[in-house]
């Protein structure tokens, strides 16, 4: 790796990589997080940083390098990420993280408050697919509605892997269920 303060010096393969079109005003994600569908959110979020190579910039697996030269070239990555997530966030939002100093940082602060398996969550979406008919829908609209539900259940819930084998169980007796209730 070169010591150069100029991201043209870097590979674009590295996440230090900064490409010329990349800016702190850009917008990942279309949708703005108010403080609901988190889930969505963060993968919609996930998706965009991985695109960009800085995924792991929110995971915390790009450490601070130890040269002086790429430790500059680390904050301002750094910054730009914290950037993207704070332009998709609500004004209310965006405020209580501002101060954070790193993206895994403020990426974590979000995950802890937002990210709440309960309950509450849990019934909401169970009432939500019991609650949705074809009616005048075809049936491609009406798949996408049940989907998505499932896929943020999943999400919420999903069945954790073992080395036994029975997951693999679990998720084909899930799918027939899901079948079932998609035919009903």
């Amino acid at each position: 790796m070169a010591s150069s303060t100029s991201t043209s010096s870097i590979d674009s393969s590295n996440p230090l990589y900064l490409h010329a079109s990349d800016h702190p005003g850009m917008l990942l994600v279309s949708k703005s997080f108010d403080g609901t569908g988190f889930n969505a959110w963060k993968r919609a979020m996930s998706i965009a940083l991985s695109a960009k190579n800085k995924l792991r910039f929110v995971t915390g697996d790009v450490p601070i390098p130890s040269i002086p030269t790429q430790q500059q070239l680390w904050q301002r990555c750094n910054d730009m990420v914290i950037s993207w997530i704070l332009n998709t966030l609500s004004k209310d939002i965006s405020e209580s993280v501002l101060y954070t100093q790193t993206a895994h940082q403020l990426w974590t602060e979000l995950d802890d408050r937002y990210n709440q398996e309960n309950g509450a969550n849990l019934y909401q979406l169970q009432k939500n697919l019991c609650q949705i008919s074809q009616g005048n829908s075809d049936i491609a609209t009406y798949f996408t509605k049940v989907k998505s539900n499932w896929d943020e259940l999943n999400a919420l819930s999903g069945i954790p892997s073992c080395t036994c084998g029975n997951s693999v169980l679990i998720a084909k007796r899930e799918e027939q269920q899901r079948l079932v209730q998609f035919l009903m």
